[in-house]
């Protein structure tokens, strides 16, 4: 296929042709005539190549004369969708129909910084959660339900589908006056009326032309409603807001009351007329929105200064501080606050009147007189917690616990001052298999004190471990300093995992034929009597680790640490030691090896490890462990 010609090339070989047919020769003589003829017919032929290699290099040469900015000429293209153009559009229109900078949510009021300084704690506004920059994305309400009240203006898009003896789609945007007009039927006002009553205003007006037909109609868009928002709003200004918008939409997208704004009241003037009065509170407490109707154009809306505030504090469903309406009582405020928790008093409270210059003492209120008690400003009232009030102990009726070896277990309710060995007669008595000597008693207070000493006892851990690359000296190699406190992080970490058991320690011997009678129970108690154990265990850094039976009376724990094998060469035997079976652990510095063995023992050989300042700092808060009865055996294995 020959390639066609550019239109250079085409002119001259027209040229050449011409100067040819007014020259007519032979073909001899054309072939004598030499190489000049010949090879103007090459480069004829070999022209439009020519053209189109000397077009690609100008055009080469004027892409690299171009300076490119932004992206790149290869790069790929990205597409705006319509989610994106919307969103663009939205925020362009606010932006212009503002004209205002966006401020961040208002600062504590000087009624919130008091409240602060006297709890210790923030209290925030009720409401302030709307205020949230994210709160914003709620002001552009939902518009793929159109609500039947809604009265149509200038600027929406009205589509009807006709079928019948008028067959088509007809799409029409109401005009200034109201109107749409429609051919062979002509104008229709449509302004003001309901979207309820569209489609009958519709049929009426085009059933004085046609008969036997059908029309649907809907909204393809709606036009935008441009509102003001003032007085002490956080953003006051125009907005441009969708004509759905409605009062609580326009307040969330001017920011909400301002520090000192009010939430009880939001007032809307349409043509100078005060139309409506929203209560926010109304609308977050009991969903009640009456007053949040739908914005019309050059609407106003009017943020008053807030009222007289108090702090409903404690055992409250939502400690806060809440705005008072004139009128309003103590009760009413107890009520926005939600009322006493399931913890709370709900026979009283405690009531703190600022404003009283001559008397600021606590005043106790019943609830039953609350409602006649006029609240004021700057009062603070407080719902005192019942789970907090922890009752003597001679006034406890409690539940306990008991196990083991005894002839009914089970959870028994008893009275105060009950002491253990009453608590086991209701439980019928030990068998004859009980070991009293190695009772436990577990009991939640204890707990929580182990608990807290514990996480204290690991606070000290993780300093040590944290000053320890301080305290070194530099002639220590590095990598291996940083490879021991790599470790006793490790180790920390597993004692975090471990948790306290709450065991009481009691004064028992192994002789013993009752449980102490001045312990008295505590609530949750849990009582466990183990049957009379028949082994020894010798543990850790043993030839041969193992439970071995007891063999008579008499014998001394060195004998079963030899029954074992004896302690390895690694075995640090200075620091062995014995849990007994009642929880109390005997050391080798108090005669360890040379105590008689009683059921129930547990020897522990520990693995001697190089000292180093780290692990002496280790062993130092160590210590405080071991003195609950914690793991007694990991932690001395770490020594």
């Amino acid at each position: 296929m020959i390639a066609p010609m550019t239109h250079p090339a085409r002119a001259i070989f027209l040229s050449i042709a011409l100067a040819l047919l007014q020259f007519p020769v032979t073909a001899a003589a054309q072939t004598s005539s030499g190489s000049g003829s010949s090879q103007q017919i090459d480069e004829i032929r070999t022209e439009p190549e020519r053209n189109e290699r000397e077009e690609r290099q100008d055009r080469r040469e004027r892409l690299d004369d171009m300076e490119v900015s932004g992206s790149s000429l290869f790069d790929p293209l990205r597409l705006e969708n319509e989610d994106d153009r919307e969103d663009r559009e939205r925020q362009d229109s606010d932006l212009l129909g503002r004209n205002i900078r966006l401020r961040p949510p208002p600062l504590p009021n000087e009624f919130e910084t008091y409240v602060e300084d006297v709890t210790g704690r923030k209290v925030r506004r009720f409401g302030q959660d709307l205020l949230l920059d994210a709160s914003r994305d709620f002001a552009a309400p939902a518009t793929s339900t159109v609500p039947p009240e809604y009265r149509l203006n200038p600027g929406d898009t009205v589509v009807l589908y006709l079928t019948g003896a008028v067959d088509g789609t007809v799409e029409r945007e109401i005009d200034n006056d109201g109107n749409i007009y429609l051919e062979s039927v002509g104008t229709i006002k449509v302004a003001g009326v309901r979207y309820a009553d569209l489609r009958s205003t519709l049929v009426r007006a085009i059933g004085t032309e046609y008969r036997f037909f059908n029309v649907n109609v809907t909204l393809k868009s709606l036009r935008a409603v441009r509102v003001y928002v003032t007085g002490f709003a956080n953003n006051p200004g125009a907005f441009t807001l969708s004509s759905l918008a409605t009062v609580t939409n326009a307040v969330l997208q001017a920011g909400g009351p301002n520090a000192g704004g009010s939430f009880r009241s939001v007032k809307v003037y349409r043509n100078g007329r005060e139309v409506a009065d929203l209560d926010l509170y109304r609308l977050l407490r009991s969903g009640q929105r009456e007053a949040d109707i739908v914005l019309q154009n050059e609407d106003v809306l009017f943020i008053p200064p807030a009222g007289e505030q108090v702090a409903a504090l404690g055992s409250v469903q939502e400690e806060a501080i809440y705005e008072l309406r004139a009128g309003e009582t103590l009760a009413d405020l107890l009520r926005l606050a939600g009322g006493p928790n399931v913890m709370g008093e709900v026979d009283r409270l405690i009531l703190y009147r600022t404003s009283d210059t001559q008397n600021r003492e606590p005043i106790q209120v019943s609830i039953a007189d609350a409602g006649t008690r006029a609240a004021k400003g700057g009062d603070l009232i407080e719902v005192l917690s019942r789970g907090t009030l922890l009752q003597p102990i001679a006034r406890q009726s409690i539940v306990v616990r008991i196990e083991g070896e005894v002839e009914r277990p089970g959870n028994y309710y008893v009275s105060p001052n009950t002491s253990l060995n009453e608590a086991l007669a209701l439980a019928g008595g030990t068998t004859s298999r009980a070991y009293l000597f190695g009772t436990r008693l577990e009991r939640f207070s204890v707990r929580k004190q182990q608990r807290q000493s514990y996480d204290e006892a690991l606070e000290q851990f993780r300093f040590a471990m944290a000053a320890a690359p301080l305290e070194g000296g530099m002639e220590q190699n590095p990598n291996r300093r940083a490879a021991e406190i790599a470790s006793a992080n490790e180790v920390i970490e597993l004692l975090a995992e471990r948790e306290p058991d709450g065991r009481v320690v009691l004064n028992l011997t192994p002789a013993s034929t009752s449980l102490p009678s001045g312990t008295l129970l505590e609530q949750n108690d849990r009582i466990v009597i183990p049957p009379v154990p028949s082994t020894i265990g010798v543990f850790g850094a043993v030839y041969r680790p193992a439970s071995f039976l007891i063999e008579g009376r008499g014998r001394k724990l060195r004998d079963y640490i030899e029954q074992a094998g004896g302690p390895l060469r690694a075995a640090d035997r200075k620091r062995a030691f014995v849990v007994r079976a009642n929880g109390e652990v005997l050391i080798r510095a108090r005669g360890m090896l040379n105590a008689e063995a009683l059921p129930g023992d547990v020897v522990f050989m520990p693995v001697r490890t190089r000292t180093n300042d780290i692990w002496a700092q280790i062993r130092d808060v160590a210590s405080v462990v071991f003195q609950l009865g914690l793991s007694a055996a990991v932690i001395e294995s770490l020594r």
